[in-house]
Order: C-alpha cells, then structure tokens, then sequence
C-alpha cells in the first residue's frame, strides 16, 4: 500500500511509518503549553523529523475530553505561524488536525498537505469537498458524540461493527465529494467516545479493519486508558504503555501510529515490523 500527492510519497509496505504530535495548544491532555510559542513548535518539528517520523501533524485545538472549542479565528492565529515557518524547513509532509475547513484552507495554503479530521468529515461539510480540490491524504477518524461530551458513558451495542459502519459512511463522504480512494486513511478514533476497555478492543480487534483495504493510523500515545492500566500514572510517564500498545497495534495491521515520543516509537515500530516479517507489514 503507497501513498502518493505532491512531492511526497510513502510507502506503507516498507515499514509502519510514524505521525509526530506538534499541539500549538495551551491545553491539550499531553503537552498543552510546551510548544504555543512558535520558536518551541519549530524547534519540536524539527527535533521529530530527526528522531524519525514521517508526517507531523500540527493542531491548534485540543480534542481532549471535555475540552471547549476554539473559534477558527484563534485556531488559525495558532497553526498558521507554525506550518509557514515548519514548512520551510522540513522535508517531511504535514498534517494539519483540524475539523475545520477554514483552519484546513488556511493551513494547505500554508504548507500543510494532509488534513487530519477527528469527525471523519461529519462537523463541516465543506471540509471534503476542500481536500478534493487539493487533491491530498485525509484521516477520517470515528468519534462518538463531540469532544466536549464523548467520555461521558459511551456505549455501543457492538463496538466494532459500530465504528466500522461510522468509518463505511465517512468513506462514502469522501467519494461522494470527489477524494480518490488511494487517499483515504481510516482511525478507530482511540479515545474518542471510548471506554478503557473499548480502546482494548479496538488494538486487540484492530486487523478487523484491514477489510477496508485503507491505510490503518492509530494513536494510542500516553492516553488515559494507558493511564488506568499502570494504577493512575500521568501522561509523561505512559511512555512504555504507549510502546506496548504501539507494537501490538502494529503486529494487528496498524500501518501509520500517532506518537509524542517519536525517537522511542520508532525504535519500537522497528523491532515490531521486524518480528512481524518481510512482506506482512
């Protein structure tokens, strides 16, 4: 499986490839604050592309639960600065995490060149129909509910079956719109309107999405259920829960895996790949 817009090119088959997290955000669950001032998010992006990721992906609003929205206004005033200035000096593509078609417009004139969707195309309407004129990658993700009220009970009658159909009608959007097929990425949306135990599931169940014959991106970094596992531990100590989690998720079919640590993942997603063997990746 490739991936193949503009300059970029990533070959799937070849090895998982690595999606650094760069928050411009006071607020985000992980590292809210470390890089809102432009010179630290550079300095964090370039830092990224050295310690081996493939894409990074630039948000300027947190997602976490219970988070509030930003207006488009203020999440531009975030990003925008960064991807001009990131864009200029890094080789690799960038994402921009967005739901909104305004900030994505702003951030692909910027520099961006694939946009990461936690609604998978559902909150804005125009957002597909804007990445098919650009003619790049989109993540579509599955979300129960909004980030403001998606951890408060979420249940499903049959968790996979459930995500797999929310993924089924997201795809359906972006072909209606005109997005080509070989640029269409799916996310089971790790956290997003998910129990602890759900999000096992999904990483225990996660081949089950191969059917779809899409590129599979997982994020399951220093997040909460992580968290509860190792008896209460915050965010910047998950870092070995994390790799646990990205290994597996790697041996079950994942093919591009969200990460903070990009230096440590990618040594894990070596050694994964290598005892998942030449030619199943």
């Amino acid at each position: 499986m490739k991936l193949s817009w503009q300059k970029y090119r990533l070959d799937l088959s070849e090895k998982t490839r690595l999606m650094g997290i760069l928050n411009v955000t006071p607020d985000s669950f992980s590292d809210g604050g470390l890089f809102f001032k432009k010179e630290d998010a550079v300095e964090q992006a370039l830092k990224m592309e050295e310690d081996g990721a493939d894409i990074i992906d630039i948000g300027g609003e947190s997602t976490r639960p219970g988070s509030e929205k930003v207006s488009a206004k203020e999440e531009i005033k975030r990003v925008i600065p960064v991807i001009n200035a990131v864009a200029k000096k890094i080789k690799i593509p960038i994402s921009i995490d967005t739901y909104k078609s305004d900030v994505a417009r702003a951030a692909l004139d910027a520099g961006a060149s694939i946009v990461n969707d936690i609604s998978g195309l559902r909150f804005d309407k125009k957002m597909a129909g804007l990445v098919a004129r650009h003619r790049i990658p989109v993540v579509v993700m599955h979300i129960k509910g909004t980030p403001e009220s998606m951890q408060k009970s979420p249940f499903y009658e049959a968790l996979i079956p459930e995500i797999i159909d929310y993924l089924t009608e997201s795809i359906q959007i972006a072909r209606g719109a005109g997005i080509s097929d070989d640029k269409i990425i799916i996310d089971p949306g790790i956290g997003f309107g998910k129990t602890a135990e759900h999000n096992l599931e999904i990483i225990r169940r996660l081949n089950e999405f191969r059917g779809f014959q899409k590129p599979i991106l997982i994020g399951p970094s220093r997040k909460s259920f992580i968290g509860s596992i190792l008896g209460g531990l915050p965010p910047s100590e998950r870092i070995e829960g994390t790799a646990s989690a990205v290994a597996i998720a790697i041996f079950n079919g994942a093919d591009i895996i969200r990460v903070h640590d990009v230096k440590e993942m990618r040594r894990v997603a070596a050694v994964a790949d290598a005892v998942k063997g030449e030619g199943n990746k």
